[in-house]
């Protein structure tokens, strides 16, 4: 019905509003937190009344009676004491200011809450200030001039009253303005001590107050005055910005001032103060505490951060004094005041806005304070307080510095606020404050811009502050360099550390802590303090004096000890001030010492020799950090930059010498005691006062070399170095040519032959060597041993030094002459050459006694023997060859049977052994044996004859070969072997003692030389581990026959194997198997058709059942338990594990892809790494997430596309894409979680399949949501105003979210639906057009696409949800769907979408069919249409009691209804499908009665149900299982018959309303892109049921990991959370292990007892487990002795209760029926193996469930279908 107002209005009448001032002015006071609200009130409105001096007053109540006459004075004739403070009450207090009397408009504006004082000039702006009076007195009384106000409770109730008069004229008006306040209830006075530091605090900033008094009665307490200095003009510094951002605050001038204010306090003030803490020793650390500075609070002691305490032993309490009560005593403090003069410049309307919420404009000048307290104020201020003799410390203690943001500093806004600056000192300005004046208001939108613009000039003042203390540093530091006239000076270590500890200070003063309650003040601030600064550099304290920050670097011990000159940061600094030091890091204000750094000191200095060490030790640590490939570029920048300053400054003897200019070091350890450094060295060699603090390997990685005695020899042999001093001349001078022989003779043993070779050569043609007759060549001088001739030059040194052999050996080798030439004594001895061997022999004989070893050497070099011949003519025409007698062996018939060469001996005189020419031939090296190497090699010799010989000869005369070495003729083929059946002569690595070894092909020793050439010879038994290697690396056995002899042998020798060649084997490809087609060829090495071979680790031990779960991947195999052995050592499992699959994907995730066959069976391993991802370690885990792994798909345009290419991508039909899959890191992939996104932005991602299993690991993996990378941005044109369509809209989604949300289980919502149905809450709105601009931000994927809307919804932080429809097009419910799901819930996903939508879209009643609760909203929409006509019903009557004569003929024979019809309920509209019709039927069913409890004792007792709350043994699955049951057996189920429950629904129905329809895991909806291949789903269904696998465990305890949630359907049916105790392994029947639960009686019985039940049941399960494809192994047997759990699976085991088969089934089967148990079970099986997808009972279980039994249905139909099987198939037997 449609109003007209203003006729209304006309017949209206007016009425007051009421206000309960009592409780309004009550909630004002609430709001007020603070301690001494009432003289923080009163001493504002005072400095605003320009008072200059207060007086407060706390008056007894005899006082009070004295003072107003009431007591006659004589009483009161004796002195006054002074009462105690703590216990005496008061029943009075008095306020009293000498500012400006009361005006009219004062009066006025005192009787009137929340009416401000309009002044811009004065700090009240609320007008509640006066009413906190009202916190302590009913009624107070106010004298101002000359009258006079009360406040008084009308008849002591809720309205508050005031009556006001003149004051009685005595002298003229009263100059004290006074609030006198009779207390509530009498009281002590506040904490006399704590209420003056509250004073002193607060008079700090008041702008007239400037004198304070309390007094007790007639007695002063307390007085503090405050003066002001003359005000210094500080100016503006030049690059900082002086302008606020919105340039609302201009700073026009900067002063400081000193202020001073004198307490004058009682010692009875001082008794009741707060006990500080006594001050301790203070012990200096590293470390910065982290405990809160001295201004933590008011009453905390002055213990500084930057020097942590220790604890002191307390001294015992001093005797108590008697002191005077009233004895006053005086304390100051000075403060200096930093002041900033500020204009405003505001527009109109923000003067408006902000005189709307302050009641007064704002001001155009103002002022900004901060205190800021020095370092020495700072210091005298901490021993100050040390030296107070009170125990509760200085009153002044609020008013200095909190370096340790403890949260004393506060924000004063006339007083101070419960507001923390977040620095070490106060401010004061006029901020607007929230109304209790607690905190600063940044929560109003133009409050908070005047107040973030002012906190800006608060920047700006600390910063100026700041630099200013800077200034005054710089100036002391140049100061004190001026004066030492000195360019590099640094000043001494006192002032250098006063320095840096006033720098400290103000670093502490202006560090930035958060603030409270709002941290914004502080972050505003220090954003303000940086940022003010566009041009002028952040100053700062370093070791070079003031710098800029960015020229100043962090210091770093690395470089101390040679950066002298580089700006640093001095030691300690960092961790005295971290927040600060961090803080100037991230703006990249202080950087680390970078290598241009250290190159641009090293180029603008030498280095001294210390400095030089430490930097080369940098450098060589540096350059051992990693592999950087500019390595060499930048060592070469470093080399060229460095340079060495070596003796002593401004010397004669300093050298400067350039890095690069060195080419050689002298090693201390080698070279350092040899070589003489006070002789010429070249200019090339580094100092060895540099290179001995330096390891020779680091030197060398300079590119130099050391320094060896070669060098130095050729270079003291130059001829300038040999001009330059004759006494360094070694061709000149025999001292130094006997120093330098002494040099090569210490240094010879560790000399190289190439060094000798260098020394020998460079000396060989020097006058080099001092003999008897001069300085000689090497060549003509001789040794002192050569005797032979008397007028040899013989070597002699100068110092007289026996050479000794050590020394000769040098000589020799440089060419000096140790003995005549023997060819001489020959010529001499035999000129002829006609003598015998015999006779030559006799003769030497004959003199040998005279004969020098040197001349014997040179007789055993000397070929002067012949050997025998055969032919004797040949002696007689040839001219005989002569060798050495180590060349020929003595006459003897072996030596001639070996083919020889034998001295010519003759045939004079016979050959005897023992005679003295023999003993001097064998001296001389005649041979009495062959040596070893020549016998080896005449063993090997091809000659049939000679070998035979040779090789009995060396077994026999082993004893001569002490020496024989087996590994010195390896190579050598000489053992007599055989080789099969033939025989041949093989070397010691290939010829081995056992005879097994000749069946893989190896040599073995012949039989009758087994015994003595085995042990002789070293002949091994086994061949090496490496040959077997290379043996089965090079030829793998050919069968699996020969496989099995090969791998028997090799178990006994696994322990010769290294693990590193056990490792090889794993990886070599020598296990015989038989190709199959469905097997990878693995190797390239396939020999044959029928044979492949594969390495240990590609297979696995095991049964044709356990081939199966990769049967595409890896092979099983067994050789025998024997042969298994070995194959176990070289890595072959039982079976592959997760890890082992995860870490083959890592390592070559494409050859993996190759190996599976292409996309599906890649994607089943990555489903089965998804379910069993538990099972990963977490190092492989890591190492997946950064790995090409997964497979990725991404959209590309089919070639043969008919599409236009104008035409958007939006537009395309799924037919006009093809996919391309790639392997991609998570980081690459994203999760298509958003429809219309994927389908604008598909073609230019990878995108994972759309499987919930594989979605999640995805994102476990690191990928992301499509939805994150999405950023959209909406336009609307004209909203459409008073639209139905976004009423009904409205009404309808408030209707149908309690249903979505009721199915919407698996994530709570942001906000509850109570909220969502408040008007205010969720707003819909119609526009003319709606278009979205979405973007793409992925990785370097940078895309934005524009199209038109049909919804979109929006939450603007946490204000109300808005929903933008567009007007000119059909609301499209998947798009309203999709929009508000977002805002709902943390992470929407798209089933979520298609759920809303389809509830939207859905008409109610095919919403009920389909299973959902529609009811509540059916009887409530018939209510609310039954009420709307009983309303109009009982109009229409009363209106007929009143209608005229004019009514309708036959009106009053209808009924009411039919006279004004009501509207519909909820009226259609055709654009918003799914609306309720009105004719729809609204009766609810009858609920579906509870199923009797579940018990054990009987069947009866097991059908029933537990009475528990949330213990509900069914779940939803009974849906699908009566409707699969249904199709399968073609008939209603039997509760459908009969009207009862069967079996099945009476244990898992449930009494709630029930779906059967399930949901893929995926898009379903027809605006999915990508409709879930059934490919995956198969699968997904194969990789569940091949997951299933036996129980290892004999205990199986409560599983952990499957937690009971609420959103699971039910608890009971599956899950052994709490349902179900341990269960021990009783036994096992056929592969099927049997458990009990331990509350059991007599378990093993079982095995017995339940013999024939089990065997029945198994028999049922074993046909179930060839539809599924599933090995026996995996299912296993319950039995329990209660309890509504049927089945459950454990980590992929499958667990079936015995005693409800018992129940439900055995009988049919014992009799022969066995269907009715088969689809019971089927079923069962079904719903257990989905769990090794998808745990909890959701859409999803069920959707898989589905899908298994789809998926099996035809298989299992043919089973039904076909003739009953005998049950005795299954043989009872068991083990237990």
């Amino acid at each position: 019905m449609v109003y007209d107002k203003d006729a209304l209005w006309e017949t209206g009448y007016d009425e007051s509003v009421e206000v309960n001032q009592r409780a309004l002015i009550d909630k004002v006071l609430a709001r007020y937190s603070g301690e001494f609200t009432v003289f923080r009130e009163l001493l504002q409105n005072s400095d605003d009344a320009q008072s200059t001096s207060v007086e407060i007053r706390f008056e007894t109540e005899d006082y009070v009676k004295r003072k107003s006459g009431k007591i006659a004075q004589e009483y009161y004739t004796e002195k006054p004491v002074l009462s105690d403070l703590k216990t005496t009450v008061v029943s009075q207090w008095t306020f009293r200011n000498n500012g400006m009397a009361f005006r009219n408009e004062d009066w006025d504006r005192l009787r009137k809450i929340a009416e401000g004082n309009p002044d811009e000039d004065k700090i009240g702006a609320f007008g509640v200030g006066f009413y906190s009076l009202f916190s302590v007195t009913e009624e107070p009384f106010v004298t101002s001039g000359d009258r006079w106000m009360r406040f008084y409770w009308k008849d002591n109730k809720d309205q508050l009253r005031v009556k006001r008069g003149d004051l009685p004229s005595e002298g003229g008006p009263d100059p004290w303005t006074s609030f006198e306040m009779t207390l509530r209830e009498a009281a002590p006075i506040p904490k006399a001590f704590d209420f003056t530091r509250f004073l002193a605090s607060s008079i700090t900033f008041m702008a007239h107050l400037s004198d304070i008094s309390v007094y007790f009665d007639d007695q002063r307490l307390t007085r503090l005055t405050k003066s002001t200095g003359i005000p210094k003009d500080l100016g503006l510094l030049k690059g900082l910005k002086n302008t606020s951002g919105l340039g609302i605050m201009n700073v026009k001038g900067i002063n400081s001032t000193q202020m001073r204010i004198k307490a004058e306090v009682m010692e009875a003030v001082y008794s009741v103060g707060t006990e500080k803490p006594s001050i301790t020793a203070v012990v200096k650390q590293s470390k910065p505490s982290t405990q809160g500075g001295f201004f933590s609070s008011l009453l905390s002691s002055f213990t500084g951060t930057t020097t942590p305490q220790r604890t002191a032993t307390p001294l015992p309490a001093p005797p108590a004094e008697n002191k005077n009560p009233t004895e006053v005593h005086e304390t100051s403090v000075t403060l200096l005041i930093f002041s900033a003069d500020v204009d405003v410049r505001l527009d109109k309307k923000m003067v408006t806005e902000l005189n709307r919420s302050t009641k007064k404009n704002p001001p155009q000048q103002l002022k900004y304070n901060l205190i800021y307290t020095a370092k020495d104020e700072y210091d005298a201020s901490i021993s100050e307080e040390e030296k107070q003799p009170f125990s509760g410390g200085s009153i002044f203690q609020g008013l200095r510095a909190d370096l340790h943001g403890s949260g004393s500093a506060r924000v004063f806004i006339g007083h101070a606020t419960g507001q923390t600056t977040g620095i070490g000192g106060h401010m004061a300005t006029r901020f607007i404050p929230t109304v209790e004046r607690e905190s600063i208001d940044l929560v109003d939108r133009n409050v908070a811009i005047w107040n973030r613009e002012l906190l800006y000039v608060g920047g700006f003042l600390c910063r100026t502050a700041y630099e200013m203390e800077l200034v005054n540093i710089r100036a002391l530091w140049e100061g004190a360099a001026s004066s030492a006239a000195t360019p590099d000076f640094k000043p001494d270590s006192e002032l250098r550390a006063w320095l840096h500890n006033r720098f400290l200070h103000a670093l502490k003063f202006f560090t930035f802590h958060p603030s409270t309650p709002s941290s914004d003040v502080s972050r505003l601030l220090e954003v303000a303090f940086f940022a003010c600064s566009p041009q002028h550099p952040f100053s700062i304290l370093s070791t070079a004096g003031v710098r800029s920050a960015f020229d100043v670097r962090m210091p770093d011990p690395l470089f101390a000890s040679f950066l002298k000159q580089l700006p640093v940061l001095p030691e300690g600094i960092i961790t005295e001030i971290p927040r600060m030091a961090a803080s100037l890091q991230d703006r990249g204000m202080l950087k680390d010492i970078t290598f241009m750094d250290v190159l641009g000191e090293l180029r603008s200095r030498p280095l001294s020799e210390e400095e030089m060490i430490a930097c080369l030790k940098w450098w060589i640590g540096l350059s051992k950090q990693g592999d950087n490939p500019n390595l060499s570029r930048i060592r070469t920048e470093f080399i060229n930059a460095a340079v060495l300053a070596s003796g002593r400054p401004a010397s004669p003897d300093e050298k400067i010498l350039p890095l690069s200019s060195v080419q050689t070091f002298i090693n201390p350890k080698n070279m350092g005691p040899l070589i003489p450094l006070d002789g010429p060295l070249p200019d090339h060699l580094l100092p060895l006062n540099v290179s001995k603090h330096v390891d020779s390997l680091s030197l060398s990685s300079f590119g130099w070399r050391e320094l060896s005695i070669a060098d130095w020899i050729q270079y003291i042999l130059k001829p300038d170095v040999l001009a330059a001093n004759v006494d360094n001349d070694i061709t000149k001078s025999p001292v130094w040519a006997e120093r330098v022989l002494m040099v090569i003779l210490r240094g010879w043993p560790n000399m190289s032959n190439e060094a000798r070779n260098t020394v020998a050569t460079s000396l060989k043609d020097k006058t080099c060597i001092p003999t008897s007759s001069g300085m000689r060549l090497p060549r003509e001088a001789y040794l002192s041993s050569a005797n032979i001739f008397k007028d040899l030059p013989i070597v002699t040194l100068p110092s007289g030094t026996t050479i000794k052999l050590s020394l000769e050996k040098i000589l020799v080798s440089i060419g000096v002459r140790k003995h005549v030439d023997l060819q001489v004594v020959f010529d001499r001895m035999i000129k002829t050459g006609d003598w015998t061997i015999s006779d030559l022999t006799t003769y030497l004989v004959a003199v040998q006694s005279t004969l020098t070893p040197e001349e014997v050497d040179r007789l055993r070099a000397t070929t002067a023997f012949t050997k025998e011949e055969p032919d004797e003519n040949s002696t007689k025409t040839q001219k005989r060859a002569r060798y050495r007698a180590y060349d020929l062996y003595e006459p003897s018939t072996i030596f001639r049977q070996l083919k020889l060469p034998i001295i010519d001996w003759g045939h004079q005189v016979k050959w005897k052994s023992s005679s003295e020419e023999a003993k001097f031939l064998y001296r001389l090296g005649l041979r009495r044996s062959p040596p070893l190497d020549i016998l080896i090699r005449l063993c090997s010799s091809p000659d049939e004859e000679l070998h035979p010989i040779a090789f009995k000869y060396l077994l026999d005369n082993m004893s001569k070969y002490p020496d024989y070495d087996p590994e010195r003729f390896n190579d050598i083929s000489f053992i007599p072997a055989l080789d099969g059946s033939a025989t041949r002569l093989g070397t010691l690595k290939e010829v081995f003692a056992n005879p097994d070894w000749a069946s893989f092909g190896f040599l073995v020793v012949q039989p009758h030389l087994r015994d003595g050439a085995v042990s002789k010879l070293g002949i091994k038994d086994h061949p090496p581990s490496q040959m077997l290697v290379t043996l089965l690396e090079k030829n793998a056995p050919k069968s699996e026959d020969t496989a099995r002899k090969w791998f028997s042998t090799l178990s006994g020798h696994v322990t010769a194997f290294s693990p590193s060649q056990l490792a090889t084997l794993s990886k070599l490809p020598f296990v015989p198997v038989k190709s199959s087609k469905s097997l990878p060829d693995t190797s390239s090495n396939q020999r044959s058709n029928t044979i492949r071979w594969i390495t240990p680790n590609q297979c696995y031990f095991g049964g044709e059942s356990k081939g199966q779960v990769h049967s595409k991947l890896f092979v099983f195999v067994d050789f025998g338990s024997t042969a298994n052995s070995f194959l176990s050592a070289c890595g072959t499992k039982h079976e592959p594990s997760i890890e082992e699959i995860a870490n083959i994907l890592i390592m070559d995730p494409r050859e993996f892809y190759r190996l599976a066959d292409g996309r599906d069976n890649y994607l089943v391993e990555l489903r089965n790494l998804a379910v069993n991802r538990r099972l990963i370690s977490q190092l492989t885990y890591n190492r997946m997430r950064s790995s090409p792994i997964l497979l990725g798909m991404k959209r590309t345009r089919r070639k043969n596309s008919e599409k236009e290419k104008g035409v958007g991508v939006a537009e395309w039909d799924e037919d006009d894409w093809e996919l391309l899959y790639d392997l991609r890191k998570p980081g690459e992939i994203i999760i298509a979680d958003d429809t219309n996104a994927y389908q604008l932005f598909g073609d230019s991602i990878f995108t994972a399949p759309q499987e919930d299993l594989l979605e999640e690991f995805y994102i476990d993996l690191g990928s992301k949501r499509l939805s994150a990378t999405i950023r959209e941005e909406y336009k609307t044109t004209s909203e459409i105003k008073n639209s139905k369509i976004a009423t009904d809209v409205r009404s309808l989604i408030l209707e149908r979210l309690p249903l979505f949300l009721h199915e919407h289980t698996h994530t709570r919502t942001r906000i509850s639906l109570g909220w969502l149905n408040n008007d205010k809450n969720f707003l819909v709105k119609i526009f003319g057009k709606l278009t979205v601009a979405k973007g793409l931000d992925f990785g370097e994927v940078r895309l934005t696409r524009t199209q038109d809307a049909s919804a979109a919804a929006q939450r603007r932080g946490y204000g109300p949800i808005e929903l933008w429809l567009s007007g000119n097009s059909q609301v499209d419910m998947y798009e309203v769907s999709t929009s508000l799901c977002r805002l709902l819930f943390d992470s929407a996903k798209v089933n979520d979408a298609l759920l809303f939508m389809t509830i939207l879209s859905t008409d109610l009643r095919a919403l009920k069919r389909r299973g959902y609760n529609v009811d509540k909203i059916l009887r409530q929409q018939q209510a609310d249409r039954q009420a709307v006509e009983h309303a109009l019903k009982i109009k229409a009557e009363n209106t007929a009691l009143i209608s005229t004569p004019n009514t309708t003929p036959g009106a009053k024979d209808r009924p009411a209804a039919e006279v004004a019809s009501p509207p519909p309920s909820v009226p259609q509209r055709p654009g918003i499908p799914g609306k309720l019709l009105t004719h729809e039927p609204t009766t609810a069913p009858a609920p579906t009665p509870n199923p009797p409890r579940v018990d054990s004792a009987s069947e009866d007792q097991l059908t029933k149900q537990p009475d528990k709350p949330g213990l509900r043994p069914a779940s939803t699955m009974i849906g699908s299982l009566q409707s699969w049951k249904r199709k399968i057996t073609g008939h209603p189920h039997q509760e459908d018959l009969d009207g009862g429950p069967s079996l099945d629904s009476q244990v898992l129905a449930s009494g709630h309303p029930q779906r059967s329809t399930s949901r893929p895991p995926g898009p379903a909806d027809g605006r999915s892109p990508i409709v879930t291949p059934l490919t995956n789903i198969r699968a997904n269904v194969d990789m569940a049921i091949k997951a299933c696998r036996p129980e290892q465990g004999k205990l199986l305890h409560n599983r952990q990991e499957m937690q009971t949630i609420k959103e699971s359907l039910n608890e009971g049916y599956c899950d052994t959370s709490g349902h179900v105790g341990e269960l021990d392994l009783i036994g096992q029947m056929g592969n099927v292990k049997v458990f009990a639960t331990r509350d059991v009686p007599e378990p093993q019985s079982i095995m017995t007892k339940k013999r024939d039940s089990l065997a029945r049941f198994i028999h049922v399960i074993s046909s179930l487990s060839v539809i599924y494809k599933l090995p026996m192994t995996s299912l296993h047997i319950f039995y329990d002795s209660g309890g509504g759990l049927i089945a459950f699976n454990r980590n992929a085991s499958i667990f079936l209760n015995l005693r409800y088969f018992e129940a439900w089934h055995d009988s049919d089967v014992r009799n022969g029926e066995l269907k009715q148990a088969q689809i019971s079970w089927y079923f069962t099986l079904a719903h257990e193996i989905a769990h090794n997808l998808v745990q909890p009972h959701n859409s999803e279980h069920e959707f898989y469930f589905s899908a298994l039994c789809e998926a099996h249905l035809v298989a299992f139909s043919e089973m039904l279908a076909s003739p009953a099987r005998d049950i005795q198939l299954i043989s009872p037997h068991f083990t237990s």
